[in-house]
């Protein structure tokens, strides 16, 4: 199935997103125009960033979505190289519980903390790696890395319910009020999602949200510390648009 960015003014649910070069091989001139308006900056030459592997998460999409745009990426799989970085992705896709003992087994909690709270340099969390920044999830029953006031939820809808879960496909993002996360985008900007929890959209932190069945946190940010529900890594123009607005934010 091709996959294409949904129509202006709809929301579309569809199949598996194509490959990082194939999307951008069969991209609509006029999508591609109203995901990149304007002149930008490049990116910073202080923009490296570092993807957390902890076992879990696509790494190898991040860091050739992060290759596209020209920000220089590098996998992080030990403590101590994390302690060195300016910019940090912290991926994830399973289960809440597993992620957060991987991360703790690991060795990785102290320093992320260290990195995020104390010297205020830019993390990203992607997909589950957003959950994770919250306090829990009713998923399981570890605790969060507690960086983001909220408690992440699981979609429910009747059994006669039109709405599935896991939430999957493209979907429309609304900002809610101003971000340089958000530079850039407008109403048709959408995004590929693949998760059956999520943030609640009164979450303090919200700055996006994403409708189905009601809204939800699509991205959060709280000082350097920023969470996308969606997978930019498979979102197109828009993903790298919104990649190369964080690898611009600034430390706090």
């Amino acid at each position: 199935m091709i996959v294409t960015v949904p129509p202006k003014g709809r929301t579309a649910l569809l199949g598996e997103p194509l490959s990082v070069s194939e999307l951008i091989a069969r991209t609509d001139e006029g999508t591609e125009d109203r995901a990149r308006p304007g002149p930008h900056r490049e990116p910073r030459r202080d923009s490296v960033v570092s993807i957390i592997d902890y076992g879990v998460g696509n790494l190898g999409s991040i860091r050739n979505m992060l290759k596209r745009i020209g920000v220089v990426a590098r996998t992080v799989a030990r403590p101590e190289d994390a302690a060195q970085a300016s910019r940090i992705i912290l991926p994830g896709v399973g289960a809440f519980d597993e992620a957060m003992r991987r991360l703790r087994e690991r060795g990785f909690i102290d320093v992320l903390t260290a990195k995020a709270l104390d010297e205020k340099v830019p993390v990203l969390g992607i997909c589950l790696g957003m959950q994770l920044l919250c306090r829990g999830s009713e998923e399981g029953d570890e605790p969060g890395l507690g960086w983001i006031d909220a408690e992440v939820t699981r979609f429910r809808f009747p059994s006669d319910s039109k709405l599935k879960v896991p939430h999957m496909g493209w979907n429309a993002v609304a900002a809610q009020g101003t971000h340089p996360l958000l530079a850039g985008f407008d109403d048709d900007t959408a995004f590929y999602f693949v998760h059956s929890y999520r943030v609640p959209a009164t979450c303090d932190a919200t700055i996006a949200t994403t409708d189905h069945g009601g809204a939800f946190a699509a991205i959060v940010a709280r000082d350097n510390i920023v969470g996308a529900q969606f997978h930019p890594e498979k979102s197109h123009a828009f993903g790298m648009r919104f990649l190369r607005n964080f690898s611009e934010l600034d430390a706090c």
